[in-house]
């Protein structure tokens, strides 16, 4: 058998489809710019919507409520929403390290249950239903567990089982986690074994935290505003050839005014900036990554992967909204002003602000709408894949995949079987399908359709097509070959076509115990203290 590939996964968290030079982006990301261009990027690869559901079926092959994450980490009452790994499920990570896969976990872990921020001297950190990595399968973990953190002054990590107490003055989370990341890669590589890595980033989602000099590199850069920016990212994507066909850009969010009414320019503008600016670090900590895995010897033979768990957030950061949540003083002591206040401009560690919905639509540019929804702008992300001995550069590959096809995909690179027991437990069949002949530049499409499901907002798609409906809104039917930024509705003009994939969503979702959600809303903003999901 040839030499097994170490691995890598790299999740971004909360980036948009065109927050990536190559995908027509201005901000700055040469390094994995270069990984597209010497492997492959795929342009119709689907994520879950949300953090915790994209990371509950990435990391097992499965659907998110097959894994038990059917929304986030409340517990909803029923096994697909009970808001952490189900013990019928497997993580990549107990796959590989039966394997002699060292397994190693670096970042954001979402996939353990509610946890407080501002309460975490409550928190049952191993218990039960809030596993941590070192439970489900990693041999080394630095990070955090729950869903968002003060770049430079975390609420709560941990390294392995151990809470982490103590910060330097330069900490910074996307750093940090990448120079423990590469530590544990030197001590694989010195025992000799394979390695897996999960390297899961927060950035680029809020708070907006970004080092000074970073910042700087984007200062009047989106002076021109989102209008402008959104358009030249599409007619850019269009130059590169990026799609298999040159749709028309959906219109402005019905919710975003055009930026020539917008008061608060230069506020609106470092908003982006900084975002720009975390977008642009987490580049720079990839280059610093690739280079150690040269230095070590082991670049050519790991399989790198790197992709985003949603779309961009068009979340609010109101002070009494997600904000209340959070630590409101950093480690020592300093007041953190909360919340999106246009008289404090954002980045720095005593702000905690969110980029908002104008941005977030220019993130998804050409696609409709945002994280939490399952049009395409809340559902695609690009797929890096690297790989010198197992990969042909061959240009961008349009065949439409799920992030529950990550795991086969690594196991059959690796070589390793999906286990069907762990722990003593049976282990559901994968749900997912191998994508590995399209990254060696084969023609493969998925067997089966990829279905859909957040907060009542659904979806599947099949072949083609596709068939989507807002949460309380009629379905929608859309040609994707043609128009996949959604804008030419064909319901109704379609009927067989059309209810044959209502007929095929409906048995999925009974099939994985998808629950109405007018009846799991009440039960979640009753656990949450919200008025409204929008936070």
């Amino acid at each position: 058998m040839a030499e097994q590939p170490n691995i890598i996964l790299i999740l971004a968290d909360d980036m948009g489809f065109a927050d990536l030079g190559c995908t027509g982006s201005e901000i700055r990301t040469p390094h994995i710019d270069s990984l597209a261009a010497n492997g492959a990027l795929l342009t119709s690869m689907y994520n879950c919507a949300r953090c915790c559901p994209t990371r509950a079926s990435l990391l097992t092959g499965l659907y998110p409520h097959s894994a038990g994450v059917g929304h986030m980490g409340a517990d909803l009452g029923t096994p697909a929403y009970q808001g952490f790994l189900r013990s019928d499920s497997a993580t990549i990570a107990e796959h590989l390290r039966p394997a002699g896969y060292g397994t190693l976990m670096s970042g954001k872990w979402h996939v353990a249950g509610d946890f407080e921020p501002r309460n975490v001297d409550s928190w049952r950190v191993g218990d039960v239903d809030h596993p941590t990595p070192r439970q489900r399968g990693f041999d080394r973990f630095y990070g955090i567990l729950d869903g968002a953190t003060h770049f430079f002054s975390p609420h709560y990590m941990l390294e392995d089982d151990s809470r982490v107490q103590v910060f330097p003055d330069d900490f910074y989370f996307t750093d940090a986690i990448t120079d423990k990341a590469i530590g544990m890669i030197e001590e694989s590589v010195a025992d000799g074994a394979p390695f897996f890595l999960y390297l899961a980033h927060t950035a680029p989602h809020w708070p907006l935290h970004a080092h000074p000099e970073d910042i700087a590199r984007y200062d009047g850069v989106y002076s021109a505003g989102w209008d402008a920016i959104r358009t030249a990212r599409h007619e850019t994507m269009n130059d590169m050839g990026l799609f298999s066909s040159n749709w028309e850009i959906s219109h402005r969010d019905e919710g975003v005014h055009p930026w020539s009414a917008e008061e608060n320019t230069d506020w609106e503008a470092r908003k982006m900036a900084a975002y720009a600016a975390m977008v642009d670090r987490m580049d720079q900590s990839i280059g610093t990554l690739v280079a150690a895995l040269k230095r070590l010897g082991q670049f050519d033979n790991t399989l790198i992967l790197f992709l985003s768990d949603n779309g961009g957030c068009a979340e609010f950061m109101a002070e009494d909204g997600w904000a209340k949540f959070f630590p409101d003083k950093t480690h020592d002591g300093r007041q953190i002003v909360m919340g999106n206040r246009p008289d404090v401009m954002p980045g720095d560690a005593l702000t905690y602000q969110s980029y908002d919905k104008p941005w977030a639509n220019v993130s998804n540019a050409p696609f409709r709408l945002f994280k939490h929804y399952v049009h395409e702008g809340g559902i695609s992300t690009p797929l890096v894949a690297h790989w010198p001995k197992g990969i042909r550069p061959d240009g961008a590959r349009h065949a439409p995949c799920h992030v529950a096809d990550v795991l086969p995909t690594i196991l059959e690179a690796a070589g390793v079987p999906y286990q069907k027991e762990v722990g003593g437990h049976a282990i559901q069949p994968c749900e997912g399908e191998s994508f590995l002949p399209l990254l060696k530049g084969s023609d493969w499409e998925r067997s089966q359709p990829i279905f859909f499901e957040h907060e009542g907002n659904a979806a599947v798609r099949a072949g083609r097509f596709k068939l989507v409906r807002q949460h309380g809104a009629d379905w929608e039917l859309y040609d994707m070959e043609v128009d996949r930024t959604e804008l030419h509705d064909l319901a109704g003009r379609s009927g067989r076509q059309e209810r044959d994939l209502v007929a095929q969503y409906q048995d999925w979702a009974q099939k994985v115990g998808v629950e109405d959600w007018d009846r799991q809303l009440p039960k979640l903003l009753k656990a949450w203290g919200l008025q409204s999901v929008d936070g």
